[in-house]
């Protein structure tokens, strides 16, 4: 066994998994790892990559198991004096990357007890905002690590997030001394990494397993899946406690067909430089508890991946399409407002949504009928096409908070993109100009849509006959949720209300 630094005490045997303990130049056996579970990671031991100037080694992996589904935290090996070699770690973090590096902690920590998502910290002289508490254990280990891997008991771990963008991390597995870690969201493309495991660029080799509900052969093809539906009967596989587990699964009627084919990749643009974004996942969602006298509304998600970025959502809605990406970090309060990057986002409103109808892969554990509760912010003057989403899933102590962030996009930049037929742009087309803010542009804009308000309602009183469900019907399709909402207000006469212009899902799980 090599030893890459003088400072590591422990290392995990890669051919027999026996936990080596160095006592000078002795090694002592102390225990043996379980087997680790096959998530095709495209990490793996001996890769190398730059941070901030400094080359670094992979030379350790722990993995952890939650009751959302398993992940792996990497230990990070910086070049410099082989006596003094600094050591950080590269994990996942809903669907993306973070880097980070242990910390002392000065003063006590938090009692777990005391810890809520959604709370507010004082900790090392900085403001912390609770994120999610969730109850983990160390399934297996591999490599070289600080200290010995305890795999016998469960313990409590608290991601926190701040307004700087940082995410840090209270780990109470030894309660004694409960371990600090701060660090930053990354882009594996910006380590500049070599020596990742094959055929990884931008799918992983599948691995197939069986659809409980029907026997269909599923192909699982990215390292990160939870859950998967099947392309047969549309049953939703559970395949967080991996697989050979007992697959929990549940039916589902049909739904939509997506507009954006699984599978289809797009060169779109979000917040950084263009990239191959690959559709992987598609959801169907809608907005439940609300007034019987309001419309009820509907809107879909599609789930992106890029080999160096992670995940994103691509959003359509009623008022027209946009982006949006988890950050790691939270706004800042203003009232009611919150100020994120150098814009300030006037609330909107909050609303709870349900999962209705699901396609493809997701990093997520889905159950049947999935809520989360959302609030929605949009940016205010220059900044008005920017959108903040923050959304809380599970339930009690159980509940993890995470932000996200995006912008709206053009339903012909979707087209082009994704090179679909130009039949195709009447269908995608439900662009929501924004306005500029400017009382100068603004009011010309509020006299034309008005006009043009009246028009159309006098164009509605003026042909009773004339379907008003029509556009709905070529945009979604007959089968779709609003077309079939309108032809029930038609025959009822109800009244169509306000209600949310859909919005943001952060996914609604992942740990780390």
């Amino acid at each position: 066994m090599d030893f890459a630094s003088a400072a590591s005490a422990f290392a995990v045997c890669s051919y027999c998994r026996s936990t080596v303990l160095r006592e000078g130049e002795a090694l002592r056996r102390i225990g043996q790892s379980a087997e680790l579970f096959d998530d095709h990671s495209p990490l793996q031991l001996g890769a190398s990559g730059r941070f901030q100037g400094s080359a670094f080694t992979l030379v350790g992996r722990l993995q952890y198991r939650s009751s959302e589904g398993t992940w792996n935290e990497w230990h990070a090996l910086f070049d410099s004096d082989p006596q003094t070699r600094k050591s950080g770690w590269l994990s996942e973090d809903n669907g993306r990357y973070v880097i980070a590096f242990d910390a002392p902690l000065s003063g006590p920590a938090p009692a777990v007890e005391s810890l809520r998502p959604g709370k507010a910290l004082l900790l090392q002289g900085q403001r912390w905002s609770v994120a999610s508490v969730t109850v983990a254990k160390l399934i297996a280990a591999q490599g070289e690590l600080i200290q010995a891997p305890n795999l016998t008991r469960a313990f409590v771990v608290a991601d926190l997030r701040n307004t700087t963008g940082e995410v840090a991390t209270l780990d109470y597995s030894n309660a004694a001394q409960p371990q600090w870690a701060i660090g930053r969201s990354v882009a594996l493309d910006d380590l500049a990494l070599s020596g990742l495991a094959e055929a990884s660029e931008k799918a992983l080799p599948a691995r197939a397993l069986e659809c409980p509900s029907c026997g269909t052969t599923l192909d699982v093809k990215l390292s990160t899946t939870k859950s998967i539906a099947c392309h047969q009967c549309h049953a939703v596989v559970d395949i967080s406690g991996g697989i050979g587990a007992n697959l929990q699964h549940y039916a589902q009627e049909n739904g939509g067909e997506p507009q954006l084919a699984l599978g289809s990749s797009g060169n779109l643009t979000l917040d950084t430089k263009p990239r191959p974004w690959q559709v992987v996942g598609y959801v169907e969602r809608c907005e439940v508890d609300q007034s019987s006298e309001d419309e009820q509304v509907f809107w879909r998600e599609y789930l992106l991946y890029d080999r160096s970025e992670g995940f994103a959502f691509l959003v359509d809605a009623e008022d027209g399409w946009s982006w949006v990406v988890p950050i790691t970090g939270v706004p800042q309060s203003a009232g009611e407002d919150v100020n994120y990057r150098g814009a300030t986002y006037r609330k909107l409103y909050s609303y709870t949504g349900k999962v209705t109808y699901v396609l493809g892969e997701f990093y997520w554990r889905l159950e049947r009928e999935q809520r989360t509760f959302n609030t929605d912010y949009r940016g205010i003057g220059t900044f008005s096409s920017r959108r903040l989403n923050c959304e809380r899933t599970g339930e009690g102590d159980a509940q993890e908070i995470v932000w996200s962030a995006g912008e709206t996009i053009a339903s012909d930049a979707v087209l082009k993109a994704f090179n679909l037929a130009p039949d195709k742009a009447q269908a995608l087309r439900r662009d929501a100009a924004p306005f500029s803010g400017s009382a100068a542009s603004l009011l010309p804009k509020l006299f034309f849509w008005g006009f043009v308000l009246v028009f159309v309602l006098t164009l509605f009183q003026c042909d009773s006959s004339a379907d008003a469900c029509a556009a709905l019907r070529n945009s979604y399709g007959e089968a779709s949720n609003e077309y079939r909402n309108c032809l029930a207000r038609q025959r009822s006469g109800t009244r169509t209300g306000g209600g949310s212009w859909g919005g943001f899902s952060s996914g609604g799980g992942g740990h780390k």
